[in-house]
């Protein structure tokens, strides 16, 4: 293994683990989507392109934007308002 590759490892850990330790649900969201990018990295770089391209359109991007609208529904992100 290479030393990006393990720098990859040790940040998910460091996300896995950050994730239920915040406070604010924002949070919550960039740390994950954060997890999800990075492991797509990682199945790139261990020659797993499929992988790679579902867990960046699945994980960071679909998911990423649902979780967006959630908060904005239930009022979690400063600024939003329904009228």
């Amino acid at each position: 293994m290479n030393v990006l590759e393990n720098v990859l490892l040790v940040s998910l850990v460091v996300c896995a683990v950050a994730a239920p330790q915040c406070k604010r649900l924002l949070n919550v969201v960039i740390v994950y989507l954060a997890f999800s990018v990075m492991l797509a990295v990682l199945w790139s770089l261990l020659q797993s392109p499929d992988l790679a391209i579902t867990e960046a359109a699945v994980g960071a991007g679909v998911s990423g934007i649902l979780f967006f609208l959630t908060l904005k529904k239930i009022h979690a992100l400063k600024g939003t308002r329904d009228e």
